[in-house]
């Protein structure tokens, strides 16, 4: 259990994130990119008209059991809970994927940028290697501090070799100032959602594969518009603008599939707001 004497809240809070922290053994680790992969394999073509792909990126805990497991994970709830208090929802599972000698790189920017939170506090990613995600693997860099102020502009460039989902990115960030994150399989990052990140190219011999959890208090949605959907994993059910997730019935179960499609659909009005071309990881079969 990781202890919050150990100083990981300090850096944090004074950093806006703190990487290394050790959550899955080697075993464990294995145990779930063995899954991932066979996830790969027998399920190639996706589920309900969506790509496997859009799935591992929007959402995939409605959909996939395993996912929403993870979400569950008691050590990185402690970690979180260190952060965020006792009431804990999990609003999104993703699988960050590089495959060896691919061009994909994450732009500089900031999660809350468009997830219609405002400028909340009350989020933080928690991200996790299941692979070995080294400086050569193209690691997460931060800009220490940068979380202590606003959203910034990000420029939307839809960049086909951009992980994310407009290929927003902002400008001038001076990257001297930047540090490296690099995890070994099982370890784990925080970052706030204001706190400005990008990652590079993956020049190793192996897949760079990062699960992304991101977690919110019920609070958040106190002061935003409208209505969203998150699963509960620690604390009291939430009420006001929530509705709750119970978990997948089962891998891409017909009922859990429909929900995916309302969620997507409600989702990406917010998170496409502003954009001048369509934003496909949240359009139905037009996944990266």
């Amino acid at each position: 259990m990781l202890d919050p004497g150990q100083g990981y809240l300090s850096d944090y809070r004074r950093n806006g994130f703190v990487a290394g922290l050790p959550i899955f053994t080697r075993a464990e680790v294995a145990a779930i990119r063995s899954r991932i992969e066979t996830l790969e394999a027998d399920h190639s073509e996706g589920a309900g008209g969506h790509d496997l792909a859009q799935f591992f990126r929007v959402n995939g805990h409605v959909v996939i059991p395993f996912l929403a497991e993870l979400a569950r994970t008691p050590v990185v709830l402690d970690a979180v809970e260190g952060v965020l208090g006792p009431d804990l929802l999990a609003w999104s599972v993703e699988l960050f994927i590089k495959e060896p000698g691919s061009m994909k790189t994450v732009s500089w920017h900031q999660d809350i940028t468009y997830w219609g939170m405002g400028e909340t506090d009350d989020e933080v990613t928690a991200w996790i290697a299941l692979s070995d995600v080294s400086v050569e693997a193209g690691c997460m860099r931060f800009i220490p501090g940068s979380h202590k102020g606003s959203i910034a502009r990000h420029e939307d460039t839809f960049d086909a070799d951009n992980l994310l989902s407009r290929g927003q990115a902002i400008a001038g960030v001076d990257e001297t100032k930047a540090v490296a994150g690099p995890l070994r399989p099982g370890e784990m990052s925080l970052h706030h959602g204001r706190c400005f990140h990008a990652s590079g190219v993956n020049y190793s011999s192996d897949r760079r594969i990062g699960l992304a959890i991101r977690y919110v208090t019920p609070a958040v949605r106190d002061h935003a518009p409208g209505r969203d959907w998150a699963l509960p994993v620690r604390g009291e059910i939430p009420a006001g603008g929530w509705d709750c997730l119970a978990g997948p019935r089962a891998l891409f179960h017909p009922a859990d599939l429909a929900l995916y499609d309302r969620i997507l659909a409600g989702q990406s009005a917010t998170l496409s707001e502003g954009a001048e071309q369509s934003v496909g990881m949240y359009a139905k079969g037009e996944a990266k």
